[in-house]
């Protein structure tokens, strides 16, 4: 499985390279995201931009890194 470790990604350009990985997925396909706090945020800007299209998958929460799984998810799999 892909992932990416954006801790090493400047804040305002983590958004737009998790949504351009998660843009290059096929059905089925996922990646880990790797973070220094909870991408609560981010969860909620999937489900405006990309309805019923992804699944999240907390892996690891805290305190210090999270890890989620971020998949793309078929037009009849649900978030």
């Amino acid at each position: 499985m892909k992932a990416i470790d954006v801790r090493s990604i400047t804040p305002r350009d983590r958004h737009p390279a998790i949504f351009q990985m998660f843009d290059g997925l096929a059905e089925g396909e996922g990646f880990e995201l790797i973070n220094d706090h909870d991408p609560k945020p981010l969860y909620y800007q999937f489900m405006h931009e990309r309805p019923d299209q992804f699944g999240w998958e907390y892996l690891e929460e805290g305190p210090t890194t999270w890890r989620v799984v971020i998949s793309r998810q078929s037009n009849t799999e649900k978030s």
